[in-house]
């Protein structure tokens, strides 16, 4: 799962899911700093091949004469809409997502290798989908996967948030056409610029890309050795049984999710006499059978999946309670049946600014320290995990920089990029894409949203300074910080705004609008150099790659479009202005975007002092503690540091059972890999990819069922759910 986001990896959250706030290493192995589950099964021959490096030639391979097929975009773009449908649904609920690139390539092989068998090559239907299937269009697949997969971190913060603070209409349907426009903006400007920075990232600064690298060494593994199919064969199985279970097993608990999918412990045990115990449910204390979690928790690892429930207990089970009881912030009714049950997740942007500073609820009050905290850290971390890199490249970088304009047949012979010039991605191609992406979004920013020509053009300037910092700490660290830069964008507009003398409502439009396009541009141009690295590693050529991304980012535009509709449809409480009664999705990136974005467009900052010297305590700690671990600890000792990103994503996400679940699939997956190495090897992300592809998909099948009318808030049971309202 981003990351934790917010949507950004946390640092040491796997990258496969991305956050959330929002954002993430899988297990390593530290001879080839590759992760374990993956890079074991790679031929031995190349156990210590350098991962800057393309893969050697391989004398015996088939040469792949269609590397660029209508099958490959096919199956890719479907893989990636399902992940992208699960990171619609993980994201509003936590802020996390995950990326397709390995679940792609799996899928993606389990798909098309039978079917390239089985389909004979003559006829219309073989043109299209017969003939040998290699690792070069197997990277395909998953380049295709991982556009078409994207860009979900705007549905799950930006827009709802536009919605929450009453700056778009009531009806997300009626918005249809800003939500695709705006999308458009975002993912097609940080297609085109990615490319000149391939060549800078990849070939010049030969950055490691730990996730795009192990799905490189992932494809290569398939399609190579005498046990390939064998072993192709029991992760695809492994993956989909994992699936269907987890699909099977959310759709049920949607018709009684008091008994099998949530278990609130301290309603249960009030009914029956312990009254006191009914603050575990107020505070938000039970549990939840979510596989996506427990996947999550498998591959974010030890460090990051404790430091996740670290920071839940210290939010929701010290500082909430100590707030309520010294009156520094206010719990609410959350049943006119029950009136011992309270709420402290009140969140109301619609509020007079004087409630946020005098009679904050507890989840606002946390916010703040939440935010500062991952936003310092993140920042801390890039800086000096960067420092090296820009102290070695001091004499280099005007000409590095320069070599990314040149044409490519004024490449220095020098240049270590193996790949043929006309498979390279033409200087034509990318650069008037990006004048005509440059000149579409000014038009669309000019004339639908409250920004000028200068504005756009400085929304987009950021995203292209921002997708420099989030490829190269991607790249480096597999930690996207696209969250953090985007709440960047948020500060520089909401000065802006301010310096015009902007109204409230346009102020805040205007500083959501900049940052989805900053961002959104952002976390494009990281993915899609993630992909390219793994086409540099198996020698794929960049411009089919090119063309994948381009088809499979407008599958991304109108399916997360659509899934945000579906959504919004099934839950309304997602964009509801009003946030203090029960909702299934908590939405806690939203509220972090709503939450800033009223800050900084307001005449006084509606933040309560506690809770603001609280934020600069905890995050120059957390500045401190990222310092001291890259400039005193060795490297062998980091796992032993405290991730600060992952607390402050407790202190933001006031579900305490996803972290619950985290620390538990965590310690579980350290257990297999300690008892049964060789299985754990094997099967690890082919399970924790269904884990959290089961549910999220299975969680979409939800709202559209609540969308049809029959889900289970129509004919399910309220057994168990606190005051015995349905509670799915």
């Amino acid at each position: 799962m981003a990351a934790v986001q917010e949507k950004d990896n946390v640092h040491g959250v796997p990258s496969v899911p991305r956050h959330g706030s929002g954002s993430s290493s899988p297990v390593y192995n530290e001879k080839r700093d590759l992760p374990l589950s993956e890079s074991e099964e790679v031929d031995e021959t190349y156990d210590d091949h350098d991962v800057t490096k393309p893969f050697p030639i391989d004398p015996e391979e088939i040469e792949e004469t269609h590397q660029l097929t209508v099958r490959a975009l096919v199956v890719g773009s479907a893989l990636g809409a399902v992940v992208g449908a699960s990171n619609i649904y993980l994201g509003l609920k936590t802020g996390f997502t995950f990326g397709p690139q390995l679940f792609g390539a799996l899928f993606g092989y389990a798909i098309l290798k039978p079917l390239s068998k089985a389909i004979p090559e003559s006829g219309l239907i073989g043109r299209f989908f017969g003939g040998s299937f290699g690792p070069k269009e197997n990277c395909t697949v998953q380049t295709a996967a991982t556009a078409a997969g994207g860009l979900g971190i705007l549905f799950v913060g930006a827009f709802p948030a536009m919605y929450r603070l009453g700056l778009w209409s009531a009806d997300p349907a009626q918005d249809i056409g800003k939500i695709i426009a705006l999308t458009v903006c975002a993912g097609f400007f940080g297609i085109f610029f990615v490319i000149p920075l391939r060549r800078y990232y990849i070939v010049y600064q030969k950055l490691t890309f730990p996730t795009p690298a192990a799905t490189a060494y992932t494809i290569r593994s398939l399609h190579k050795g005498k046990s390939a199919a064998l072993i192709a064969r029991k992760k695809s199985l492994a993956l989909l049984y994992t699936f269907v279970a987890c699909f099977c097993f959310r759709v049920v608990a949607g018709y009684a999710p008091g008994v099998i999918f949530d278990w609130h412990i301290g309603w249960t045990l009030s009914r029956i006499g312990f009254t006191s115990i009914i603050a575990l449910d107020n505070y938000g204390w039970w549990i939840e059978f979510t596989p996506a979690f427990f996947g999550a928790g498998m591959l974010s690892g030890l460090n990051a999946s404790w430091s996740f429930f670290f920071g839940t207990i210290l939010a929701w089970g010290v500082i909430s309670p100590s707030l309520v009881k010294n009156g520094l912030a206010v719990d609410a009714p959350a049943s006119d049946t029950f009136p011992e049950l309270r709420t402290v997740m009140s969140l109301s942007f619609n509020s007079a600014t004087n409630n946020f500073a005098t009679a904050p609820s507890p989840r606002y009050w946390l916010l703040w320290p939440g935010v500062l905290i991952m936003l310092l850290y993140s920042f801390a971390d890039i800086f000096c995990g960067l420092l090296p890199f820009v102290l070695s490249m001091r004499g280099n970088f005007a000409n590095n920089v320069m070599s990314i304009f040149r044409k490519s047949g004024e490449l220095n012979p020098e240049d270590e990029d193996q790949t043929p010039m006309e498979d390279r991605v033409p200087t034509l191609w990318w650069t008037v894409g990006l004048a005509l992406s440059t000149v579409m979004s000014c038009a669309i920013l000019a004339t639908m949203f409250p920004l000028n020509v200068g504005d756009a053009i400085l929304a987009l300037l950021l995203g292209f300074i921002f997708s420099f910092i989030a490829v190269q700490s991607s790249g480096a660290t597999d930690v996207n910080p696209v969250s953090t830069v985007a709440k960047a964008s948020q500060l520089i507009f909401g000065g802006i705004s301010k310096g015009l003398g902007m109204e409230i409502k346009p102020a805040q439009n205007f500083n959501l609008v900049a940052g989805v396009v900053s961002g959104g541009a952002a976390a494009q141009s990281s993915d899609m150099c993630g992909d390219l690295k793994t086409g540099y590693l198996l020698r794929a050529k960049p411009r089919n790659q090119f063309i994948a991304q381009l088809v499979g980012s407008v599958v991304a535009v109108f399916l997360n479009s659509g899934l945000f509709l579906l959504f919004t449809k099934a839950a309304p409480c997602i964009i509801a202005a009003d946030q203090t009664g029960h909702c299934t999705y908590g939405a806690p990136s939203v509220s972090a975007w709503a939450a800033v974005a009223t800050a900084v467009t307001s005449p006084k900052l509606p933040i309560p002092k506690s809770s603001g010297f609280t934020a600069i305590a905890l995050s120059l700690t957390a500045v401190v503690s990222v310092c001291i671990k890259h400039w005193f600890i060795p490297k062998k000792y980091w796992h032993y540091v405290p991730n600060w990103n992952a607390i402050g994503l407790g202190f933001v996400v006031p579900q305490t059972y996803y972290s619950i679940a985290m620390a538990v699939g965590s310690v579980a997956n350290y257990i297999w890999l300690k008892r049964s190495p060789k299985t754990f090897d094997l099967y690890m992300f082919a399970i924790a990819a269904g884990l959290l592809a089961g549910e999220g998909l299975g969680g979409v099948f939800n709202a559209l069922l609540a969308v049809i009318g029959v889900d289970g808030g129509k004919f399910g049971t309220a057994i168990g759910c606190p005051g015995n309202e349905y509670c799915g």
